[in-house]
């Protein structure tokens, strides 16, 4: 259709509303697009403050790990020097046997309390097979009581020669047992402090890629509505365009009416009413 005076009204109403029609269509679509935005940024901004979160505790695990590992090398130190000591008292304790054992067997000493043990028994026995007659009873029980005082102070020197020892083994036992205690006990801190730190770590690494995912899905949907936007203002501005040609060649009611329109617009907008980009690009042309 060839554009002339005569039909300028009647294409610029078509065009007028078909663009209209466009321009609603692309505010829609962008208050949408805007609306996603708002709801990927603050869920990025929410995932990115988890982040810094987890970020200070893998910091303070880290800290309590490095804290027990050195606890750890001091009471491994210790507990080194509590197993030599005993390992040295318990030499100590097998050379006082030993020297006793030998003692016990020189003559020039005396027999020990188990050979002075053995003479009772064998001396019981005979008894009590009838191997001893009535007239040498007097002389089994004297004998067994002189073996038995005997036996008593031979096996009292032979304890008190080891005991002093054997209490200085228990001691360093309980003393090495303890150290070692205290290293497990450190170095179960210490793989919890180590376990919990890796734990939140890779969670801080999942937490990353989603804060990393969402920020992208944002720069999108924000390209895309931007693109909206500017279709939408591109949109309007040929409607006024086409709706200035109009007025140009309008009639006289035409130009009455869109007076009428600025009037209301300009009453709405001193009553403190909100309008909108149509409304304002009226306003601006009037």
């Amino acid at each position: 259709m060839e554009l002339n005076q005569s039909n300028f009204s009647t294409v610029f109403e078509t065009k007028t509303q078909s663009v209209s029609d466009k321009l609603a269509d692309f505010k829609t679509q962008r208050d949408q697009l805007n609306v996603k935005v708002r709801g990927q940024l603050d869920r990025r901004n929410e995932i990115n403050g988890q982040v810094k979160e987890l970020i200070t505790e893998v910091q303070k695990q880290k800290t309590l790990r490095n804290e027990a590992n050195s606890r750890v090398a001091e009471l491994r130190k210790i507990r080194l020097e509590k197993t030599n000591e005993l390992k040295e008292i318990r030499s100590k304790l097998r050379s006082s046997v030993d020297n006793n054992d030998r003692d016990s067997g020189k003559k020039k000493n005396g027999p020990s309390s188990r050979k002075v043990r053995e003479q009772m028994n064998k001396l019981e026995w005979r008894h009590q097979t009838g191997q001893i007659s009535p007239k040498k009873e007097r002389d089994f029980f004297t004998t067994m009581k002189r073996l038995q005082a005997e036996f008593k102070t031979l096996k009292k020197s032979e304890e008190e020669s080891s005991s002093s020892v054997l209490k200085e083994v228990k001691q360093a036992e309980k003393r090495q047992q303890k150290a070692h205690d205290a290293v497990t006990d450190a170095s179960e801190k210490s793989e919890e402090a180590h376990s919990l730190m890796m734990e939140l770590s890779n969670e801080v690494d999942r937490l990353r890629g989603l804060a990393n995912s969402e920020h992208l899905g944002l720069t999108s949907t924000k390209g895309n509505a931007d693109d909206l936007h500017n279709k939408y203002i591109i949109s309007l501005r040929c409607i006024h365009s086409m709706q200035d040609i109009l007025k140009l060649t309008g009639s006289k009611r035409d130009q009455d009416a869109e007076r009428v329109d600025v009037t209301d617009l300009m009453s709405r907008l001193m009553e403190g009413q909100t309008l909108s980009d149509e409304d304002m690009m009226l306003l601006q042309r009037n």
